[in-house]
């Protein structure tokens, strides 16, 4: 086991944000869910925002010292109809580029019980 908080085992502010961008493009590579990321390509103040986003709530939610200042998983998906197949391509996604980015085992492991617990909050609300 090891001491190392999260946050330092993704790399850091650097390190998320480099993960942040290559999860984003995969999003936008992937015909499950890229309908709903390319249209933020025509609006980059909307996707640097969006990016902007997810940096902090990984940050703060690895132990980082960002603070999240964004809308809570059920406000931000509501009225999205998410389904299990884009939940799954999403998490996929993740996972893809955790392994590319040669993340180690334990801290995917530990993302993906994150992107697991916020489920409920995601589908079909």
């Amino acid at each position: 086991m090891t001491t190392t908080s999260l946050y330092q085992r993704l790399g850091g502010e650097q390190g998320i944000a480099l993960l942040v961008d290559d999860i984003v493009e995969a999003h936008m590579q992937n015909p499950t869910v890229q309908a709903r990321y390319l249209p933020a390509l025509d609006d980059p103040e909307h996707l640097e925002e969006l990016k902007g986003h997810l940096r902090d709530f990984l940050s703060a939610g690895s132990g980082g010292p960002a603070e999240y200042r964004g809308k809570n998983m059920l406000e931000a998906h509501r009225g999205m109809n998410v389904g299990e197949a884009e939940y799954m391509a999403v998490m996929d996604d993740i996972l893809g580029v955790l392994d590319r980015h040669g993340v180690d085992p334990q801290t995917r492991q530990e993302m993906l019980g994150i992107v697991y617990s916020l489920k409920e909050e995601i589908l079909h609300v």
